[in-house]
């Protein structure tokens, strides 16, 4: 729950109301997107 609190800033009674499959699919959306907002540069 705290990568979903983390990118997307929801309060965790907001977070603590979803169902598991809602659970698990944010929190896969919010890893990809941190992933994605930290690509290391190119070269390294």
């Amino acid at each position: 729950m705290a990568e979903i609190a983390a990118i997307f800033h929801w309060p965790l009674a907001e977070i603590a109301a979803l169902d598991m499959t809602a659970l698990l699919y944010w929190r896969n959306a919010a890893v990809r997107a941190w992933n994605r907002m930290n690509v290391p540069a190119k070269g390294r």
